[in-house]
């Protein structure tokens, strides 16, 4: 790598993240929380580049896998740290910002790259047997993780006990680590479409990867960070407009999944909407099957009240929003009609959190 290449923008805002953020101006004002925010976005966008440098060098599915890894580590890093400082009031918080971020992706980010992509190729091309995989796996912990609870009895209320915590973060766990196999190994054929990809044979050096990686590592750090050092600015926003306090795991999760929301939305306006697919299905599911176990862990050591069962309203737009979903991916193919409804299914969600 040359040296004017550092000067690009994904190297200098990132740095300049960290800088104002240990710089204590942060909380210092309107002024100051504005530049956060051009911060954050800068480093959001910084790290989507990084993570498409890694993903060219080690390939698909692999690439897709580091960036929804890294995003769900900063994602729980997050969660636990409010949790932690929150206590008996952020008892919801690991739900709201669970659900949040499978809503977001489902509906959002899938409706998002399935409508561009529709608009721009008519139609888009994906292995169906990929989409059913992601999906099994999804469904599953999302019933074991955010439903069941209501309909325990071993304690009263939308809670799990000590041990069916501990029953149900193994079972996520062995879950997310047979299907990591499945589209690592075993049918990794599932997740790639050979002639999607015209950029292929572009391959960076060792080197590049690595400060990449490293860059990668940093952006999102710092985006979590700096969405922390805003979420109080966040909550007093939510205050001031009379919403529910659920509207800020949403606002969370949002920041929280920029970088891959914008990664899947280039990956689709290139015609890679497999690609598109495995950033949005794999975040779902390493979101919630990754975030549940280690928050559970977290809780179960500080003995945080841990609220995971939804209510029937998120229950209702769950299944609308895991329905609909498997019916557009279904076919193998996408057209902008799916892409709508899902979009509809999220403006529904996000009304309801404002307007319960």
């Amino acid at each position: 790598m040359k040296l004017k290449e550092f000067l690009d923008y994904t190297y200098i805002l990132p740095v300049l993240a960290v800088i104002y953020y240990f710089s204590g101006l942060m909380g210092g004002g309107v002024v100051y929380d504005i530049i956060a925010g051009i911060l954050l976005t800068g480093s959001v966008l910084s790290a989507v580049h990084h993570a498409e440098v890694v993903a060219h060098k080690v390939g698909e599915p692999f690439g897709t896998i580091i960036l929804a890894l890294c995003i769900t580590i900063i994602e729980v890093a997050l969660i636990i740290s409010l949790m932690v400082a929150g206590g008996d009031d952020a008892m919801t918080l690991a739900r709201d910002t669970v659900f949040a971020a499978v809503m977001i992706i489902l509906n959002g980010i899938i409706g998002i790259c399935i409508l561009i992509g529709g608009v721009k190729y008519y139609e888009q091309f994906f292995a169906r047997t990929s989409a059913t995989t992601y999906l099994v796996s999804i469904v599953s912990i999302l019933v074991l993780t955010l439903v069941l609870p209501n309909f325990t009895s071993s304690v009263n209320g939308p809670f799990y006990n000590k041990a069916q915590l501990i029953f149900v973060s193994i079972a996520c766990l062995v879950i997310y680590g047979v299907f990591l196999m499945v589209q690592t190994v075993r049918h990794r054929n599932y997740f790639i479409i050979t002639d999607e990809d015209p950029d292929s044979h572009y391959i960076p050096t060792k080197f590049a990867t690595i400060i990449s990686f490293v860059f990668l590592i940093i952006c999102l750090v710092i985006v979590v960070l700096m969405a922390k050092g805003l979420s109080g600015t966040i909550e007093d926003m939510v205050r001031s407009v009379g919403a529910p306090k659920s509207l800020v795991g949403v606002i969370i999760a949002a920041v929280v999944l920029l970088p891959e929301c914008v990664a899947a939305i280039r990956a689709a306006r290139s015609n890679q909407i497999q690609s598109s697919l495995n950033l949005a299905l794999g975040s779902a599911l390493a979101s919630i099957g990754l975030t549940i176990p280690a928050v559970s862990v977290v809780c179960i050591m500080y003995e945080i009240p841990f609220v995971l069962g939804l209510d029937k309203k998120d229950i209702i737009l769950l299944s609308l929003s895991v329905f609909i979903v498997m019916l557009s991916l279904s076919r193998g193919k996408t057209n902008i009609l799916y892409g709508t409804v899902l979009l509809v299914n999220l403006a529904a969600y996000i009304f309801t959190v404002i307007v319960p």
